[in-house]
């Protein structure tokens, strides 16, 4: 996608690095830990900047596009004179030129006071001329124009930390995740902001939320990590942090730090200090005799530290194995005066559904499905139009079947807003924002719209107003590429750990072309996920029709994209709708809706069934008036051992 002007700086964490005062640790507190870590940090920082401008310059962006692909459609609506103001501002930002840059940027704020990027980039530069409320106003304007952006709000908070408003800057960067909840960089912000603002749970919280992903350039967040237990006094644990960072990076700039700090706690932990939680950040701390390592020994220290990490695990399995064993009846309680044949076992309290598992009490699956004849859904099925096996045997019985129209529905509704899809984007969004006025009906209903580029975007978290949805979906701007494997992982993730107090229907319509290139997930750990939370995905390609005579051998990529969604629908018990054309795309969406509002519901007990983690296959079959109809089921699940499926946990 090739647009005329420049792009756009938004990421304060770039801005930081060239001010040197942002997103580090202030020496003010006195510890030598945070003295160490805001070495180490800066000269992280100082690797990136130069890193990520080289990217922004280079990479094929919008004019107005941020570093993780999203973009405000009010900046598309700005006045030429206005652009061409902001890519005089931007590129004397880039040379750091500030006064000028600002001088620029104001004028183009000034002839287009909508402009979002515009104030961004003034903030950037405010902030980097250490005009830290200057700055602040600024992203508070972007943040007014255009609340669908996480960058905005990463920035503010940024000149928040700068201001130290930290309470501020936690709110504003944990807006910013609640957006971009699998960005690392908002992550790696946030994390800081927590500690910064004394919320060191939180802080190793979103640490670990890091850690779980691949986040290769972010293992920076383990020093906060680090930081936050070391506050609370838990050594142990901030040298693991410590290590973890070594491991992960260990020719980082920030190597040598981590080092001398691991050196440091070591030597507390002969010495411990009686400080409490709230003095921690003040602690004094006894210099190491040795200093931190040379450049040679580096590598060495190094070593021995992850061996002595390693052998500490091994210690720590053994002792916690040792303690399982000489505690074997914990969980029982002994009645007084009574023999242990009248031991009373005290049940945990019951959970609330969450998700498609299997409960060995009862040994039994519940499984959602609809058939069609010729493509229309057909909706008079009866249990004797049914035929069903679990790993190629009939089940021991059939425990229940009903129409499951009336259901609560949980939607997620995920829209591919890359670059890829600009042509036909404005159709699409408008198709599918009248979809969601037709299958959102009743109240008792709930969606969430998804918007996936680089990034994957929570534009609006679950509501059953259809306004707010029709609201999000038109807040969406095709830029950048496509993380969609990313965007049905969260969104998997987002049904199945809804807790509900009784039964829902748990749904994902992707709309997209399939052709991922920004995911860290794959597609078939996506499905995995799917499968065992048992929700059914549901793709509608956007794709033009490969058949036309015009596709050329280029259009392979556009096959594979279609085969993916396909496998995608097929394997987690949806359906795959191809229109192959922008004409037919409301047809697929009437047809989907149709489909989503026909489902059945199957409960049955298999004949053979151990909780052994072993995945169980399904073949459902289904008749009507002699018509072999389709059935779109998943495909199986698995009988994992203290999970459980049941016939009221959808």
């Amino acid at each position: 996608m090739n647009h005329s002007g420049c792009r756009v700086l938004v990421l304060c964490l770039l801005s930081s690095a060239a001010s040197g005062q942002v997103l580090s640790f202030p020496s003010s507190q006195g510890s030598a830990m945070t003295s160490m870590a805001s070495s180490a940090l800066n000269l992280v920082q100082a690797t990136q900047m130069d890193s990520n401008l080289w990217q922004i310059n280079t990479q094929n962006r919008s004019s107005l596009e941020s570093p993780t692909g999203t973009l405000s459609k009010l900046d598309l609506k700005a006045p030429g004179k206005a652009r061409h103001e902001f890519e005089k501002g931007y590129q004397l930002l880039l040379r750091k030129d500030l006064q000028a840059s600002v001088d620029h940027l104001t004028t183009a704020t000034t002839i287009y006071p909508s402009f979002v990027s515009a104030f961004n980039a003034l903030g950037t530069a405010y902030l980097s001329l250490n005009q830290n409320e200057q700055a602040r106003e600024q992203f508070a304007k972007a943040v007014s124009l255009d609340d669908h952006l996480p960058n905005s709000y990463l920035n503010l908070g940024c000149a928040e930390l700068a201001l130290q408003h930290y309470p501020a800057a936690e709110q504003a960067l944990q807006k910013a995740s609640d957006i971009a909840p699998l960005d690392l960089s908002v992550l790696t912000a946030l994390s800081y902001g927590q500690f910064m603002n004394h919320n060191f749970t939180g802080a190793v919280a979103t640490a670990g939320k890091v850690h779980e992903r691949r986040h290769q350039g972010a293992s920076m967040v383990h020093f906060y990590a680090a930081a936050a237990y070391e506050a609370q006094n838990d050594l142990v644990k901030a040298q693991r942090e410590l290590v973890t960072l070594l491991k992960e990076d260990p020719k980082s700039q920030a190597a040598a730090q981590a080092v001398q700090m691991m050196d440091q706690l070591k030597e507390e932990q002969k010495h411990p200090r009686t400080a409490n939680v709230a003095s921690a950040l003040n602690a004094t701390y006894t210099t190491v005799p040795s200093g931190p390592p040379t450049p040679s020994e580096l590598p060495e220290r190094v070593r021995q530290l992850l061996e002595a990490a390693k052998q500490n695990a091994q210690i720590a399995e053994a002792e916690a194995a040792a303690a399982e064993n000489d505690c074997l009846d914990c969980d029982s309680k002994v009645a007084p005066d009574e023999s242990p044949s009248a031991t009373v076992v005290v049940p945990a309290p019951r959970p609330k559904r969450s998700g498609f598992v299997f409960r060995s009490s009862t040994d039994e699956v519940a499984v959602f499905f609809t058939a069609t004849d010729h493509g229309r859904s057909v909706t008079t099925l009866t249990g004797s139009d049914i035929g069903l096996q679990d790993n190629s045997r009939p089940p021991a019985a059939i425990t229940s079947f009903r129409n499951e129209a009336q259901l609560p529905l949980r939607l997620g509704l995920l829209i591919d807003s890359s670059a890829s899809v600009l042509s036909r984007f404005k159709f699409e969004q408008d198709a599918a924002a009248n979809f969601m006025q037709k299958v959102v009906t009743r109240d008792n209903d709930e969606a969430f719209v998804v918007g996936f580029s680089n990034s994957v975007l929570l534009v609006q978290d679950f509501t059953p107003d259809k306004s707010l949805i029709s609201r999000a979906v038109g807040e969406l701007v095709p830029a950048g590429g496509t993380a969609i494997w990313d965007a049905v992982d969260f969104a998997t993730a987002k049904l199945a750990n809804l807790a509900e107090e009784h039964p829902v229907a748990k749904i994902l319509v992707v709309i997209s072309d399939g052709e991922d290139n920004s995911s860290s997930v794959k597609l078939k750990d996506a499905i995995a996920r799917a499968q065992k939370a048992d929700v059914a995905v549901y793709t509608i390609s956007t794709r033009e029709n490969l058949a036309d005579p015009g596709i050329t051998t280029a259009d392979v990529s556009a096959q594979v994209g279609e085969h993916a969604l396909s496998t995608l629908a097929t394997l987690t018990g949806g359906a795959a709708f191809s229109p192959g054309s922008i004409h037919r795309f409301k047809g697929s969406l009437n047809d989907l809706q149709e489909v989503i509002r026909s489902r059945y519901m199957i409960s049955y007990r298999p004949a053979l069934i151990e909780a052994n983690g072993k995945y169980h296959a399904i073949d459902i079959k289904a008749e009507k008036a002699g018509h072999k109809l389709k059935v779109y089921a998943r495909k199986g699940y698995y009988a994992s051992a203290g999970t459980t499926a049941s016939a009221d946990h959808f």
